[in-house]
Order: structure tokens, then sequence, then C-alpha cells
């Protein structure tokens, strides 16, 4: 009698069990008079970085959206404007200077995965406006490839800084003429955290050149090198005849440069107004 009241205490509570998790007593539930509420999903999590705050976030304003003083058409630098901004909507273009590290991802229909993913060192950038170009270079099985990119390109599908730094000179193409390990990275390099500061911090290298010949008399003045050292490859009897070549009344010229403080801070206010729409 014992086994048959345990059979039939057992039968009850699965019974019961059915009962409950049933879909007939949760569409009952459900359709009551106190109805219960849809199922909502919880909300999507935000990661916001703390280490940065608004105050110390960086802005920049890009070198090519500055016109260049009196051979550009006002009308048509500000139709190219445009278009540069509505391009920016669509790739995001980070700041960089020359002597940075990138990685840029190409449309390339002769690659196998149809992209190209070329790393290397930036020793130029040129142009203004839609015309603005940059220079990527790298040492690959010991030669030396060098790439020019169309900043504003439709093929070019990502710009990721690796690491952002500037040199002691706006343009490296004496790196052609510097030993190959000044211009040798990987192509698995991970990213550098970007400094935090408001200014880029720059990086105080001199490389060691090749021997003689060079591209170009880097040792002249009209190119103003800081990078090199000078002092491992010249003598001294060469160092004062390249001193012989140089114009120190250029500095004064002031129609060479102008200053562009106010229209930078002009055209920033433009493009923070341009991009947040």
């Amino acid at each position: 009698m014992a086994a048959i009241e345990m059979i039939v205490r057992g039968s009850r509570a699965a019974a019961s069990k059915r009962l409950l998790f049933s879909p007939r007593r949760l569409l009952s539930s459900s359709t009551g008079d106190d109805k219960a509420s849809k199922f909502q999903p919880p909300s999507k999590p935000v990661i916001i970085d703390k280490t940065q705050s608004g105050a110390t976030q960086r802005r920049f304003v890009s070198p090519e959206f500055i016109m260049r003083r009196g051979r550009t058409n006002p009308l048509k630098f500000s139709i190219e404007r445009k278009d540069m901004i509505q391009r920016r909507k669509v790739l995001n273009i980070p700041e960089f200077c020359v002597g940075s590290i990138l990685a840029v991802s190409m449309a390339d229909t002769n690659a196998s995965n149809r992209v190209n993913r070329f790393v290397g060192i930036c020793i130029q950038r040129s142009g203004k406006g839609l015309g603005a170009t940059f220079v990527l270079r790298n040492i690959i099985d010991g030669q030396g490839v060098e790439i020019c990119y169309d900043m504003y390109s439709p093929r070019i599908q990502q710009i990721e800084v690796l690491k952002l730094e500037k040199r002691l000179d706006d343009n490296l193409m004496y790196l052609r003429d510097a030993l190959p390990e000044y211009s040798t990275f990987d192509f698995d390099m991970k990213p550098v955290p970007k400094p935090i500061s408001a200014e880029i911090p720059i990086n105080l290298l001199k490389v060691k050149m090749k021997p003689k010949p060079w591209s170009k008399r880097w040792e002249r003045p009209q190119f103003k090198v800081q990078g090199i050292r000078f002092d491992l490859c010249l003598t001294e009897e060469q160092m004062e005849e390249a001193k012989k070549h140089d114009k120190p009344w250029l500095e004064y010229d002031m129609m060479r440069e102008y200053d562009t403080s106010i229209i930078e801070k002009n055209m920033e206010l433009y493009l923070q107004e341009k991009l947040s729409k």
C-alpha cells in the first residue's frame, strides 16, 4: 500500500508540472483581466571611454581644407570642400602627420580577397582639396616600396593609424637614402594607443644615411633637414661647402608664407557644423 501511495503522489506532481508549464496555462494567464506587459529586450550596452573627456579630445583641421594662397579659384574650392565633407561622412579619415605609421585598405580587383592592405610610414603629404595625396613607404623583401594614395579616392575602404607621431621634418623623402631599418615595419603591427594629451608627440629620431650618392643633396640649407646625422656621413669640408648655398634672406620674405591660424579656426567651426548633420 505504501508503494501504491508513492506512485499516486508522483503522478499528481508530474501532472501539476505539466499544467504549470503548458501553453494553455501561459495563454490563459496572458489573456486575463490584468494583461501582462509585452516583453522588451534589454537595451544595448553603451561603451563610454572615460579616459578621455570632452575637453581632452583633440580637434584638428586636415591641411587640405586650407586653401592655397592666390592660385586657387574660391568657387571651385568651395565645391570641392562639400564633396570632401560628404566623403568624410562615409569614410573615417583620422588625424595623422608625416612620420605616422598607417595601414590603408584599398579595393583591388587583382587581390585574392579583393582588398589590398598596405602598412608603411607616411613620408609626404601634398595637394589641396580633392587632389590631396599621401605617400606610404615600407621595405618588403629588401626592396623599398612606396604607394601614393589619393586621400578622397572611392577605392579606399579604411585608413587606420597604427602609431600617431610627428618627426623633426615635414617631409621624409630622405628615407629613400637612409638605412632600410628606418623604413621597415611589420604588416601585423598592432595599433599603439593614442596619447591623451592635446599635442601629438614628436619623435626626435635622427636617421643614418647610406654612403653617397644620394637622390638629392639633403645637406644643403634649402631642404632644412633636421632628422639626418650629417656628422656621421659628411666631413667638415663638405658641410662648409653646403653652407655656401644658404639664402638667409628668404626668412624675411613675407610673401612666401602667411598666417593661417584664423582660417583654421573658421574652418574648424565649419567642419563641426557640417559633419554633425
